[in-house]
Order: C-alpha cells, then sequence, then structure tokens
C-alpha cells in the first residue's frame, strides 16, 4: 500500500511540473513542486525555476505586487517582477517570495522564511524579513 501512495505522489508532483509549464512557467529539469506549493499564475512568465530545484509544502512564489497603486503612481512601477530561482535551491514549507528576487545556486529557504531581496549563492536564509544565516561550500568543492 505504501509503494502505491509514493508512485501517486510522484505522478501527482510531475503533472503539477507540467501544469505549471503549460501555464507559462519557465521549469527546468528534475524539479520538485510540492502539490500545496502555490506559483504566480498571473504572469507565470515572470517565474524562472533552474535545474534540481526542490519546493517544499505551502511556498508560496509571487511575481507581482499590486499594493503598489496604492503607494506609487502606476509609470513609475507597474506591480510586476520576475523570480529566479537557480540550480540545486531548496525552498522550505511555507516559504514566501515575493517579486524581483533572485535565489542563488545551491541556496536554501527556510521554513516560514518572506524573502525579499536577492539570495546569494551557497547560502542558507531565514526570517521575515530573510536574512543570511551562513554560507557554505556546496559538496564535491573546496574554498
Amino acid at each position: 500500500m505504501n509503494r502505491i501512495k509514493i508512485k501517486i505522489g510522484a505522478l501527482i508532483r510531475k503533472l503539477i511540473v507540467k501544469y505549471y509549464r503549460f501555464l507559462g512557467v519557465v521549469i527546468g529539469n528534475n524539479v520538485f513542486i510540492s502539490h500545496a506549493c502555490k506559483i504566480d499564475t498571473t504572469y507565470p512568465g515572470s517565474v524562472f525555476i533552474e535545474d534540481n530545484v526542490y519546493i517544499t509544502y505551502g511556498a508560496i512564489i509571487i511575481a507581482h505586487d499590486h499594493s503598489v497603486y496604492r503607494h506609487r503612481p502606476f509609470i513609475q512601477d507597474n506591480g510586476r517582477g520576475k523570480v529566479v530561482i537557480k540550480k540545486n535551491a531548496f525552498i522550505g514549507a511555507g516559504a514566501i517570495i515575493l517579486r524581483d528576487v533572485t535565489i542563488g545556486e545551491n541556496s536554501v529557504v527556510a521554513a516560514g522564511s518572506v524573502v525579499t531581496a536577492d539570495v546569494p549563492t551557497n547560502s542558507i536564509v531565514a526570517g521575515n524579513p530573510a536574512k543570511i544565516l551562513k554560507f557554505f561550500s556546496p559538496k564535491g568543492t573546496s574554498k
């Protein structure tokens, strides 16, 4: 029974990736997206996910912010941005990634973090707003 559940779960995750690709999200190879993850479908072409990315339960990726209409004239900021998640990144459960953010290669976004600025390569971020906790060397390399 467990094997059946595992196979069904894997199939559902593959379908989710195909669904987001169909909508226009750019998704690389070997990407894991949890069934409870939400990716901006208002501007799906503004979300780029590279190879070997792991996005866990409840993560939210948003490439737009229409609250700017209340604070600035439309000419200065139309509320659209883009989100880029580089290779081998890990997005923890319940993390929120806002517009105009790039998550660097091999980086980890801790569970529940709110990412409002770029995350450097080979780093771990956590908190609201997310702050860098640590830099590390990826496996197989030395600094």
